[in-house]
């Protein structure tokens, strides 16, 4: 009998603790196989070399940041149609600051939002969600 294909999830986080939280998620609650990116440009190198199945990605990080990491695995990498999750402290932003909406999220290319603090019961719903499970 042939075992069945583990998800392939990729985390992208420039904190580890947060990184290493949602992987532990993830591999109790899925049984996924985990890739971490703990910056913007290994997280785009990591997409231009392997498909995943689903694409957990926080937004402020160093670099170029998570939007335009989004920008470019949406217009130039192997994971055009993967589904991306945006996991962020924009969602609970103040009004006025830069806040980060379902609408804006979905128009930037985005699948599905979740805040931080993460709920283990959200994050695992929304990926099971994304891959269709």
């Amino acid at each position: 009998m042939e075992k069945s294909r583990r998800s392939k999830v990729l985390i992208v986080d420039d904190q580890e603790d947060m990184r290493l939280l949602l992987a532990h998620y993830i591999q109790q609650d899925l049984d996924a196989e985990v890739t971490l990116a703990g910056t913007c440009e290994a997280a785009l190198q990591l997409v231009s070399k392997s498909v995943f199945d689903v694409i957990l990605l926080d937004l402020l990080m160093p670099g170029i940041g998570g939007v335009e990491v989004l920008k470019r695995t949406r217009t130039d990498s192997a994971n055009r149609a993967t589904p991306i999750i945006i996991v962020s402290v924009l969602v609970n932003a103040p009004e006025g600051g830069e806040r980060m909406s379902e609408e804006r999220a979905k128009a930037l290319g985005a699948n599905a939002l979740l805040s931080k603090p993460v709920d283990r019961r959200a994050l695992v719903a929304a990926v099971k969600a994304q891959l269709g499970a």
